[in-house]
């Protein structure tokens, strides 16, 4: 009994029986073990409840930029093809592309499109060109640089319209810092900025350059730092100057914050309106009467809500529009790369 039990019994690399594996001398059973394969119930499952998990996350800031951003857009460009007005007691109307038609053929919106141009890239451009002088500048090793980098983002931290009422003062014709210093200089008796038909936009452009230079001097001088500073030694005992050693070295590190910046600052200044509104409510006659500020007086001056809304439409088309040849130079940027 003990020997049959003991054949029947099977050996730790063996089926019953005693036989091992193909040669019946131990490894494994007859048969193969079979690989573990993935079934329906096994890894998509987790991979399902992975996206469901991740979904769940992203909606507490996803549903804030729907109500927030995307209806309003939405309803807005909805808005833009009826007759909707304020203080009418009747129903609001679709009427189609009216208000678009009508766009077409109003000159001051169209006068205030090429003010918004003119303000968004003469505020982009100086502002860019400064912004990497003073990021070079903050980058060199220099006593107290970390007193000038904290004095630099100054303005970025002050809110436009507290700006705005600080210009005001500088440039009030009676008071103001500004021309209280050309008397004392003997330049003359000074004059009023903000309302003078020649002075007016230079002067609010002015303002737009200095509250928005912060913010692109901190990109630029974190692109900076964050060039090997081996390249530029390299490039000294090539014997290569200052000049050129910005030009092969400095601003191909560079090159790609400095497009998504400028980018970012033309669509946001093309976009202003707390600023210029504070400063000069779109006067004197006009002069400084941005996009957004003339849809805003259609809107809430005179209540035509929906050709304001059409405005918007065109506004988002264009920002659209800009937004779009910044991503494909960027792209063909990352091809050629």
């Amino acid at each position: 009994m003990t020997s049959v039990t003991a054949a029947k019994r099977p050996g730790p690399d063996g089926p019953p029986g005693g036989r091992g594996g193909r040669d019946g001398h131990g490894g494994q059973g007859g048969r193969p073990r079979r690989s573990w394969r993935p079934g329906p119930s096994g890894p998509p499952q987790g991979k399902a409840f992975g996206d469901r998990a991740a979904w769940f996350l992203v909606l507490p800031a996803l549903i804030p930029i729907l109500i927030l951003s995307v209806g309003p857009l939405l309803y807005g460009i909805a808005l833009a093809f009826t007759d909707a007005q304020s203080g009418r007691t009747r129903s609001t109307q679709w009427i189609g592309t009216l208000n678009f038609q009508d766009l077409l053929h109003d000159t001051l919106f169209w006068d205030s499109f090429r003010i918004g141009l003119v303000w968004a890239v003469g505020v982009t451009v100086p502002q860019f060109l400064l912004a990497l002088g003073l990021a070079l500048l903050l980058n060199q090793n220099l006593r107290l640089r970390w007193l000038a980098r904290a004095l630099a983002i100054v303005p970025w931290a002050m809110p436009e319209v507290v700006v705005g009422i600080m210009w005001r003062l500088v440039y009030n014709p009676d008071a103001g810092i500004l021309n209280e210093t050309i008397r004392d200089l003997g330049l003359g008796d000074g004059r009023d900025w903000l309302t003078g038909l020649a002075t007016a936009l230079p002067a609010v452009i002015l303002v737009g350059i200095w509250a928005g230079m912060p913010q692109t001097t901190v990109a630029l001088l974190a692109g900076l730092q964050n060039t090997p500073r081996e390249l530029h030694e390299a490039a000294a005992l090539d014997g290569a100057g200052a000049w050129r050693r910005f030009r092969t070295v400095t601003w191909p590190a560079i090159k790609p914050i400095a497009l998504a910046i400028s980018a970012l600052n033309l669509i946001w200044n093309f976009n202003s309106f707390a600023l210029v509104y504070v400063l000069t409510s779109g006067g004197p006659g006009g002069r400084t009467r941005l996009p957004m500020l003339f849809a805003y007086e259609e809107a809430f001056r005179y209540g035509q809500f929906g050709y304001a809304a059409a405005m918007g439409c065109v506004m988002v088309a264009v920002i659209s529009v800009l937004l779009a040849v910044y991503l494909v130079g960027r792209l063909r940027g990352g091809e050629d790369r």
